[in-house]
């Protein structure tokens, strides 16, 4: 089954590689006579992006190949099987219903007994799981420890769902890269620090023998550590562009005086977009012909070629501009950024393998490969489903010019920068600070459990010592286990 998951996920990426294919070109305005020159800084530049789907989906398929030869049954398990087999068969022969009759068992024995039988038994039918299942369901869930860290994981999938959607796209905005290497960036800081985390969290459980309040005492402190270190992420940014029309200050910027009377005579289409910089003042104007320019030069260079637009009526003295949006003069805090965002994502994900282990002890033996299943259920429909919705509700809040199509709203071709870092990262801080609240929950029901069982312990030694005293050294208690 694994092996077939995995083809279908391979398929997946292919059909995802399926637009670029039936598609027709990209078609772009042209808002200026020569034409618009694009590179890889433009906001409008379109990659490859199905290359790495490609790429992805035939690694996938090369993955899945190995499990076809898995056999249907592992050796220890079909062991496991026959065995529980002959004893549902001795449980249930007619001998041993006659010597375990109903007069001589309690009510309560018997439906316990049943109970049992229903949870171990491995070849239930449809029907008889449906009747299972709503009593195991709710039984799993009125478990706090289980419920708890369920809930914490929710809040750490989510705030992955929202890192792995968005966080590309707000190192580009924030600090005018281009999306190549912002995707560098994190496939070579961000991935690596999640397996780091991963990795050492199995180590300290393994190497220091945790129990379950040593597993949530680390994975509270693997996130309060997180949520510390999220902090500065608060002050880490660029201030947004002078965009003329839309941010400008005519006051800082004395050379904005001149707009938007100087652009009247030029009638232009209120939808194009073909940015322009004016490298003197570092305005930014949405086209060229919003900036009065007239006239295009061409400047050839042995790497690259740079357009500039001249006789321009709205810039100052009439400066050339040059094609592209201005470049942020921050954009070298990206690395100290992303450094921050992957130690708190290695952090975070220090708690895996403990909650893990918590849910695994923290219910029957019979029910783990339910809980396991709930839990994914509630991580996919409670994290994965709707936090990148949530995300990219927050951050379209944040834009302050829209693209416009057929009198719709399309796409942002500007954010207010300081919005957009306070609240992609303050939703960041609000999940964590949700887990650190759940696992701190978590700690102190597993500390209160085991008061109470060693309460219960030093009532019981009292009874067992005195039936030991009474029993005469020859003889055994008949139970004498606390």
């Amino acid at each position: 089954m694994i092996g077939y998951g995995a083809i279908l996920v391979a398929l997946a990426g292919l059909l995802m590689t399926l637009p670029h294919f039936i598609s027709e070109p990209y078609r772009y305005d042209n808002t200026s006579p020569g034409g618009i020159s694009l590179t890889i800084k433009d906001p409008r530049w379109v990659g490859a992006w199905w290359l790495g789907f490609l790429i992805a989906a035939g690694a996938v398929a090369l993955a899945a190949i190995p499990y076809f030869f898995f056999p249907k049954e592992m050796p220890k398990e079909k062991r496991e099987l026959q065995f529980r087999r002959k004893v549902l068969a001795v449980t249930d022969s007619p001998a041993r219903k006659g010597k375990d009759s109903p007069s001589k068992q309690s009510p309560g024995e018997s439906t316990k007994k049943q109970d049992g039988l229903v949870q171990i038994a491995p070849n239930l039918t449809v029907i008889q799981f449906i009747k299972v299942f709503p009593r195991v369901l709710l039984q799993t869930l009125r478990h706090p420890i289980f419920l708890l860290v369920v809930l914490s994981q929710v809040c750490l999938s989510s705030m992955a769902a929202g890192m792995a959607t968005f966080l590309p796209k707000f190192l580009e905005r924030q600090f005018s890269i281009t999306a190549s290497y912002a995707n560098l960036l994190i496939g070579c800081l961000s991935f690596p620090s999640v397996i780091v985390g991963i990795v050492v969290g199995g180590v300290l459980v393994k190497r220091l023998h945790l129990g379950p309040v040593g597993c949530g005492a680390l994975c509270l402190l693997g996130m309060l550590l997180c949520l510390f270190f999220s902090l500065p992420l608060f002050f880490i940014g660029c201030p947004s562009h002078q965009i003329a029309g839309i941010t400008h200050q005519t006051s800082a910027h004395p050379g904005l005086e001149l707009f938007p009377s100087c652009m009247e005579a030029c009638s232009c289409p209120s939808d194009g977009f073909n940015p322009v910089c004016d490298p003197s003042t570092r305005v930014e104007y949405i086209t060229p012909c919003h900036a009065g320019c007239s006239s295009r030069v061409v400047q050839d260079a042995l790497d690259k070629s740079q357009v500039f637009y001249t006789n321009c009526s709205c810039v100052v003295e009439g400066n050339p501009v040059l094609a592209g949006s201005c470049d942020s003069t921050c954009s070298h805090l990206v690395v100290p950024f992303l450094l921050l965002v992957s130690l708190g994502s290695a952090l975070a994900c220090l708690t895996h393998t403990p909650s893990f282990m918590l849910i695994l002890r923290g219910v029957k033996k019979e029910d783990k490969t339910l809980a396991v299943g709930i839990q994914f259920m509630f991580l996919r429909i409670l994290a994965w489903m709707p936090s990148p919705v949530i995300h990219g509700s927050a951050i379209d809040t944040t834009c302050v010019h829209w693209a416009l199509s057929c009198g719709r709203r399309a796409v942002c071709r500007y954010y207010n920068n300081d919005l957009l870092r306070n609240r992609f990262i303050g939703l960041q801080f609000f999940f964590k600070t949700g887990s650190v609240i759940c696992f701190a929950l978590v700690l102190a029901v597993l500390r209160q459990q085991d008061k109470e069982a060693r309460t219960k312990e030093s009532r019981s030694s009292p009874a067992v010592e005195q039936q030991l005293l009474v029993s005469g050294p020859g003889k055994k208690p008949e139970d004498s286990r606390v």
